[in-house]
């Protein structure tokens, strides 16, 4: 669990109706700089308030686990979701998401072509 002091600078409504909220913080140690690295990509919880958490309220949120299931999404869609998060990182000199999402499934499907006898 990841604990820091910060400050709600932003948000933004995503065409995904998701939410992206930036944070800033003060200097980190390396160890929080660790944990968030290894936390990249990860699903969890983000509980924010403007005092600091007492000792039972941090007992009470490390007790906490988390239900969520990407397996709800078919294969199919869970692969399309990753595909245009890898687009939205490395285009590859796509603009338009669904030329790049025809390449790639092209390569994905000429990739285990390649495996028959």
């Amino acid at each position: 669990m990841i604990i820091l002091p910060a400050t709600l600078e932003t948000y933004a409504s995503l065409k995904d109706k998701t939410v992206k909220l930036v944070f800033y913080t003060l200097e980190l140690t390396p160890d929080n700089l660790v944990g968030i690295a290894s936390s990249i990509q990860k699903f969890g919880y983000l509980a924010f308030k403007e005092d600091r958490f007492k000792d039972n309220e941090k007992k009470l949120l490390e007790g906490l686990k988390s239900d969520y299931d990407d397996h709800k999404l078919s294969k199919g869609q869970r692969l399309r979701n990753v595909l245009y998060r890898l687009w939205q990182q490395q285009p590859d000199g796509y603009e338009d998401f669904n030329l790049y999402y025809e390449f790639r499934m092209e390569k994905i499907i000429d990739h285990f072509k390649t495996k028959f006898e």
